[in-house]
């Protein structure tokens, strides 16, 4: 089974995730804009009960447009977003895939919120299904 870790920048934060992610995605709506600190963010999802968490971390919920709420953990002491769960899909927990820091990491097969996507990204594949 293969098992991936991902850290907040000083390492002290990690998820272990086991297991093949159900969705990775690219979501470009503003919060995850403002998140990211990028044009769009991209994350993977696994199941709760396929994720191990060690270390200290703060959290921050936020509600989104629709009123649904996530739950943002990151590292106190270098700020890093670890991971998140709720909003669209309450049931898996999200994990930045910038966190894994691995250039092998399978490709995203979901485009979201491409109505705030920048005019000049372009995310292509033939397994990307895009929304709006």
């Amino acid at each position: 089974m293969t098992v991936r870790v991902a850290t907040c920048r000083c390492g002290q934060l990690r998820a272990e995730a086991s297991g093949e992610p159900v969705r990775i995605s690219v979501c470009h709506c503003l919060d995850c804009q403002r998140r990211s600190g990028s044009a769009f963010a991209a994350q993977a999802r696994f199941p709760l009960e396929q994720v191990r968490f060690d270390g200290d971390a703060n959290q921050w919920v936020h509600a989104n447009d629709s009123g649904a709420e996530t739950s943002f953990h990151f590292c106190p002491s270098c700020g890093g977003t670890v991971w998140y769960q709720g909003g669209g899909l309450p049931d898996l927990i999200a994990i930045p895939l910038g966190c894994f820091a691995d250039p092998n990491f399978p490709a995203p097969n979901f485009s979201v919120w491409e109505v705030r996507k920048h005019a000049w990204l372009q995310i292509t594949g033939d397994q990307i299904e895009h929304y709006d």
